[in-house]
């Protein structure tokens, strides 16, 4: 097949260190960068079949996360924005680690096992952190080099490619998702991302009363990446509701060195260089802007850290608040009522968590009342039920795969 001459030539571009075996996981493929980039070209190629595959989009973020800044790495993001699917894991550990005589073998085998169409379009959009970049040429940086390689695999099979450039990983997951959804989501820009969130964290801060300047002042660890180049651009649209203060900014010191998320959880300390006064509400990125945890000293000095699940916590105990103010309509308990005597399977399931839901929010008088959709018709799992309304907190009992149940 001529698309695969191409890819054979434009493989020679990139050859694979012989002996080199990398495992893709949850969070992609990490190592040092100059052990890469024959990877990168490698997932620029998977994620063109992916988009051929799915019939979408799929985005690829170069990145290394909370790695030193001598590392890179790539992760593959699927369709909705999630994690590209467990299958495609395994593809992506072949396809990387295949001897470069063997490159074409497995690429046609994964075209034959997912019954590909190889003249489907295929779309693929790209983004990369600031690692080892600088302001005068971001291209010779490890992300920019490595981003190149990959738009090289996706153009050698063909397929579309959109560069986003410098973004977080959160930013190329929310571009994927509102472009596959046709501007459903969102729209697929900075600018649309800065307003959806800054949209709704105004006016969710107008539900909270009698704020002070020191509530409204956060100091942030941008972690010497991307983070905070993204969070400058982000703050006007926060329009006074947040006031940043932002150290490790970039602007000095190295990515994720003495900062950052994982830097504060690990030490359980404040970033290198902070003065953090007692009471003070700080944060840390990591190094592509999609880990964050807070903490504060106490008058006593001691540091306390606000982890995931403490996080998770505070947003619970903040939205249970605010529903408080909510009321189910009759011709939604009713419609819930049937669901739950109509059905079986998941999808009674997944009926029944939301009347437990409404009962335990219906428990409190004085509330306005919201009329019901017909999401509770057209849901098949609690999952799913979770993306068809507006607000949906449940926790799983026994860990990842428990049953649902309501809070």
């Amino acid at each position: 097949m001529a698309q695969f001459e191409e890819v054979s030539r434009k493989s020679q571009l990139h050859p694979k260190p012989v002996g080199l075996d990398l495992q893709y996981g949850t969070a992609g493929f990490r190592t040092k960068a100059d052990l890469l980039d024959h990877v990168m070209f490698r997932m620029g190629l998977l994620a063109t079949l992916r988009s051929r595959n799915t019939q979408a989009t799929i985005g690829v973020m170069v990145t290394a996360s909370h790695n030193p800044e001598a590392d890179n790495g790539v992760k593959l993001i699927d369709p909705m924005g999630e994690m590209v699917a467990a299958a495609w894991e395994v593809y992506a550990t072949q396809l990387a680690n295949a001897e470069q005589d063997d490159l074409l073998t497995v690429l046609k085998d994964i075209v034959q096992k997912e019954s590909i169409d190889l003249t489907q379009d295929a779309h693929v959009f790209v983004g990369k952190d600031t690692r080892n970049a600088n302001t005068q040429c971001v291209s010779r940086s490890s992300s920019g080099r490595l981003s190149e390689a990959v738009l090289d695999g996706v153009t050698s099979l063909k397929g579309h490619s959109k560069d986003y450039g410098l973004v977080t990983t959160p930013q190329l997951h929310y571009m994927v998702c509102c472009y596959n959804t046709r501007g459903g989501y969102g729209e697929a820009s900075l600018e649309g991302y800065y307003r959806k969130l800054s949209q709704a964290f105004v006016r969710m801060m107008k539900h909270v009363a009698n704020r002070t300047d020191d509530q409204k002042r956060l100091l942030v660890d941008g972690a010497n990446g991307i983070g905070a180049l993204k969070l400058r651009e982000m703050e006007p649209h926060l329009q006074g509701t947040l006031r940043v203060c932002l150290r490790c900014d970039g602007t000095a010191g190295r990515l994720n060195h003495q900062c950052g998320a994982d830097f504060v959880k690990v030490q359980q300390n404040s970033p290198e260089g902070i003065d953090m006064a007692a009471g003070e509400r700080c944060c840390s990125f990591d190094g592509d802007g999609d880990r964050i945890v807070y903490y504060y000293r106490d008058a006593q000095g001691l540091f306390h850290l606000l982890d995931g699940d403490k996080i998770a916590t505070l947003i619970s105990t903040f939205l249970k608040e605010l529903l408080t103010q909510v009321l189910f309509s009759k011709e939604a308990e009713q419609k819930i009522q049937q669901l739950c005597e109509d059905s079986d399977g998941e999808r009674q399931s997944a009926a029944v968590l939301l009347k437990n839901s409404v009962d335990l929010i219906n428990q409190v008088s004085d509330r306005r009342v919201i009329e019901t959709t017909d999401a509770e018709r057209r849901t098949e799992s609690a999952d799913a039920l979770a993306h068809e309304v507006s607000l949906a907190v449940y926790r799983l009992a026994g860990g990842v795969g428990g049953e649902p149940k309501p809070l």
